[in-house]
């Protein structure tokens, strides 16, 4: 297998988020010792991943889950903004410590610039607002580079977060350098990123195919009001990527920013090979329950000079 091309082919049909990207490639047999081993050399504390084995739609799938220390937590406030806050109560205990990637982006686009506003004191309150949710691209650059993640890892890693940086900025009018990642540049979506690279490097893939991502639709509750789905992030990283959209019958966001930033930064094509042979699957668990969806994304590892 050695001399043969490692191509991994990402299923866009149920969408993409880092942390299901990061599952499925577990699930493809990516070591997580490995990843845990590289995690520890980020110059970042108060984090630690859950690696769980999950049942969706009967699927058995991986599910992956950055986990804050208290003192970083943010009391999951993605909840707040989707289902408002007085539904967010009811929804905290269950899902406080899910800092996923399916609903991150209410605040990377909704609270990136609102250093000042109510939800700091409603939401972070005592905990470190400023220094933990607001990085910019050379805080996260250096982060990365501080890392003893290898060179291949660390370029994948540095290559979706400046396009993920680019798609932001041009969203809310800013540069790439002046744009300040809200929960993008948060630990969990750090975590989120270095993982996927990390998990990409220790499997050999070189080539990766996505032909397309679905995407639902419908609105999304931010703190300025209403944003539709796909969000401007996103919209801007399918536009900057070629990435082709299908629709899917879903009521809600299947493709996150930073899904969509590892597939524009990632994908080496969006053909599938004329002929492959599967090596391995992997099944990686979504977050939330979405009707006609089934909340997997599955990743194929496959030798395409079958």
């Amino acid at each position: 297998m050695s001399n043969h091309q490692h191509t991994l082919i990402i299923d866009g049909t149920s969408g993409i988020s880092g942390d299901m990207t990061v599952a499925a490639l577990l699930d493809l047999g990516a070591s997580e010792e490995h990843l845990r081993e590289q995690l520890a050399t980020l110059p970042v504390d108060g984090f630690t991943i859950a690696v769980t084995r999950v049942s969706k739609h009967g699927i058995d799938a991986c599910d992956f889950d950055v986990q804050l220390a208290e003192e970083l937590e943010n009391h999951d406030h993605d909840m707040a903004w989707l289902y408002g806050n007085e539904a967010a109560a009811e929804h905290t205990h269950e899902h406080e410590h899910h800092h996923h990637d399916h609903g991150e982006h209410e605040h990377e686009h909704c609270h990136e610039h609102d250093h000042d506003h109510e939800h700091d004191h409603d939401h972070e309150g005592h905990h470190h607002a400023h220094h933990h949710h607001h990085r910019s691209l050379a805080d996260v650059t250096a982060i990365i580079d501080g890392s003893q993640l290898s060179d291949g890892a660390k370029r994948r890693a540095l290559a979706i977060f400046s396009v993920l940086a680019a798609a932001e900025a041009k969203a809310h009018g800013k540069t790439p350098e002046t744009v300040m990642f809200h929960e993008v540049g948060a630990v969990d979506s750090i975590v989120d990123v270095c993982s996927v690279a990390i998990c990409l490097d220790d499997l050999g893939i070189e080539d990766i195919v996505v032909e397309s991502l679905s995407e639902g639709h419908g609105t999304i509750r931010c703190a300025h009001g209403l944003m539709p789905i796909p969000v401007p992030a996103v919209v801007n990283l399918c536009q900057a990527g070629n990435i082709a959209l299908t629709p899917a019958p879903v009521a809600g966001e299947l493709v996150t920013p930073t899904g969509a930033a590892i597939v524009a930064a990632l994908r080496t094509s969006e053909h599938l090979p004329a002929r492959y042979r599967i090596e391995a699957v992997g099944y990686g668990a979504g977050k939330r329950p979405y009707e006609g969806c089934s909340g997997t994304l599955r990743c194929l590892l496959v030798d395409a000079d079958a």
